[in-house]
């Protein structure tokens, strides 16, 4: 719990001068704060209004934090005041869905879903529909506590609310985004390490100022595993720890099929001291110490793709995506299929569909499609997933899944490679930047012993 005296000694009526987003874009954007997990237990007032789902009810024009009733008003007011955000909240009574058409708060209809420090666990729907709509392109913003931050005595934390999210869901529970949330209380420090990767981003550097800093006041951090995910990005270090390194990670972004993912180690940043009466709040929104407000701006705004500084890999604006009909859900369309190659329903890593290259002795089967791949950004990722079943034995590769750019192998999956299940692959294709490329995916097989290849989720963002 957050301790009234760690308050910030602010000067009355004192706040950090946001730059004007100039570059948010104009369309609204649509965000939903959720309310169903005990976000408001105990000492905690995790909402942008006590009018839900729609806060304009409480205030159709607001023009401060206080003209909305939440602990993070101040993040809801600043959003609405762009005019590029149409915002709503999950109240306690609603459903986390996807797809779900009776649902009239149904995932699918906003572009960015907010979990201001979760205090219950997920139910196996619930998971499944969060981490669908981020495979589908949707923005997931994570905010935690310190450990043993049970706020509303049920056994479970924001820490493991968050993690068996990531780690225990029936879409990907491989370390999915790249990063777990670490088992810590840090008591009272001022993360101000700029990540080498994330300097200059849409996130450091985005249209609502620039980040130097955040505060952990009784928060905790994150490990990155960019093994599991290249992707996975530290913002901001605790002083002290490495830039480039995987541990002491305040702030997090990553990606995950065609969605963005942020994350955030502490609920103080976002607490702006003011809410409903009998909470003990604590003013971080606007502690001078760091520029919360900044950063939880920003990077709402990148995690809905409306940045337009940086964002992804950094350098030339926010990443696109650049394959069509990636997942196979839409069948063949946008893929040029060789003889034998198909769309098929027997196994998909996501959704129903996936491409099933191989399986016939003495074959070449190929799944190809044009893809630009364009300049001015320091990150052009190729990413997908393999399935592999074969009657093939031993470590010798006999049958592969040459995956080339332009006639050039980039990358071998053979009958050596894991089977049986799912596996991630990523390709730097900086090479081709400024260039419209053949991606394609080609499975040879041998004169004996077949070998099956599956594809699913194939992504270029750049």
């Amino acid at each position: 719990m957050k301790s009234v005296l760690l308050a910030c000694a602010l000067i009355a009526g004192a706040s950090l001068a946001l730059q004007s987003p100039s570059t948010a874009a104009t369309p609204p954007y649509r965000v939903l704060f959720d309310n169903t997990s005990a976000e408001t237990a105990g000492n905690a007032d995790w909402i942008i209004s006590t009018s839900q789902p729609d806060p304009l009810g409480q205030n159709a024009n607001p023009t401060s934090e206080t003209s909305w009733t939440g602990a993070i008003s101040a993040w809801g007011v600043a959003l609405q005041k762009t005019g590029s955000y149409s915002l709503a909240t999950l109240p306690s009574t609603g459903r986390i869905t996807y797809g779900d058409s009776t649902n009239a708060q149904d995932l699918s209809h906003y572009d960015e879903f907010v979990l201001p420090e979760p205090n219950i666990l997920f139910t196996a729907a619930e998971k499944t529909a969060i981490m669908r709509f981020v495979q589908a392109g949707g923005g997931l913003f994570m905010v935690s506590d310190h450990n043993n931050s049970d706020r509303n005595n049920d056994g479970a934390d924001s820490v493991k609310v968050l993690n068996d999210l990531m780690s225990n869901n029936s879409i990907d529970s491989t370390d999915p985004f790249g990063f777990s949330i670490d088992l810590l209380d840090i008591a009272n420090e001022n993360p101000n390490v700029v990540g080498a990767s994330a300097a200059g981003d849409a996130v450091i550097a985005g249209p609502f100022g620039t980040v130097t800093g955040s505060i952990l006041r009784d928060g905790t951090t994150a490990t990155l595993h960019p093994a599991d995910n290249a992707a996975v990005r530290g913002e901001l270090y605790r002083s002290g720890y490495s830039a480039s390194g995987t541990t002491g990670a305040a702030f997090v972004t990553s990606t995950f099929g065609l969605g963005h993912v942020a994350y955030w180690g502490d609920s103080s940043p976002i607490d702006d001291g003011t809410g409903q009466s009998g909470n003990t709040l604590f003013n971080g929104w606007n502690d001078p110490a760091a520029t919360d407000a900044a950063l939880a701006l920003n990077a709402t705004q990148w995690l809905v793709g409306g940045s337009t500084g940086g964002g992804g890999g950094g350098g030339g604006g926010t990443p696109s995506e650049r394959v069509t009909n990636g997942s196979f859900e839409s069948g063949k369309s946008y893929w040029s299929l060789g003889s034998g190659a198909a769309v098929v329903t027997t196994r998909a890593y996501a959704g129903t569909h996936s491409l099933l290259a191989g399986g016939t002795v003495s074959s070449t089967q190929s799944a190809t499609q044009q893809v630009m791949v364009p300049t001015g950004a320091t990150s052009q990722t190729l990413s997908f997933r393999t399935y592999v079943t074969t009657s093939e034995s031993g470590t010798t590769a006999y049958d592969t899944l040459n995956v080339q750019a332009n006639g050039t192998t980039l990358k071998t999956v053979s009958n050596a490679s894991t089977k049986g299940s799912w596996f991630a692959t990523s390709v730097d294709l900086s090479a081709y930047a400024g260039q419209t490329i053949t991606l394609k995916f080609q499975a040879v097989n041998d004169s004996t012993l077949p070998t099956s290849f599956y594809v699913d989720v194939v992504s270029v963002l750049a």
